[in-house]
């Protein structure tokens, strides 16, 4: 009952996908839908999470961002892309595709020089898997709320739409109604002008 919300970002993972037959994609799913989707076309599946959205915590966006991180440190995958739905506005969610490992550094920002009190190395190894443990929990969330949003627009109209067909049938039930009034008054005249 949320309209094209599940279909729309499936669209957008699967073109991502056809774009990329060439390399080896493993699907991380999270919800019943886009697992199903991609399993019925051979994709391999490296790890599937449903029943997420009820109920969302930081402890299953923690748990499927170690997993990726540790894949990503492992060797097993050379880069991680996130899909999901951004939420903006209750009427247009935001459908979102974007690289979380590697991290891109952004334009410019190479040429800078920092004085750092640890090493480089030891504050990047606590900061980066964080880094990416919240885009996982910002990603639910935001796909939670668009989702409540696109619900919400969905329900509207089809309150809109159920409104505009009981007008409709209420007036051809009255144009029914004073049909079958009209006739049954031009034979009670019409009986009448026979028995005269």
């Amino acid at each position: 009952l949320a309209g094209g919300f599940n279909s729309n970002l499936i669209k957008v993972a699967f073109r991502f996908a056809k774009d990329n037959e060439s390399k080896d994609l493993a699907i991380e799913a999270i919800g019943k839908k886009g697992r199903d989707f991609f399993k019925r076309r051979n994709y391999k599946i490296a790890a599937e999470h449903v029943d997420l959205f009820r109920n969302v915590k930081y402890e299953d966006a923690d748990r499927i961002a170690d997993g990726i991180i540790e894949r990503f440190s492992n060797g097993e995958v050379d880069a991680v892309y996130l899909f999901g739905n951004e939420f903006k506005t209750a009427l247009s969610p935001l459908l979102i595709s974007k690289r979380i490992l590697p991290i891109e550094v952004p334009k410019g920002a190479d040429s800078t020089d920092y004085i750092y009190e640890q090493k480089p190395e030891e504050l990047l190894g606590s900061l980066l898997p964080q880094y990416v443990r919240v885009q996982v929990y910002r990603a639910l969330i935001e796909s939670v709320a668009a989702e409540h949003a696109a619900r919400m627009a969905a329900m509207d109209a089809a309150s809109s739409n159920a409104a505009d067909v009981i007008e409709k049938l209420t007036l051809y039930m009255n144009r029914v109604r004073q049909a079958t009034i009209t006739k049954e008054i031009i034979e009670v005249v019409s009986g009448s002008a026979a028995l005269e």
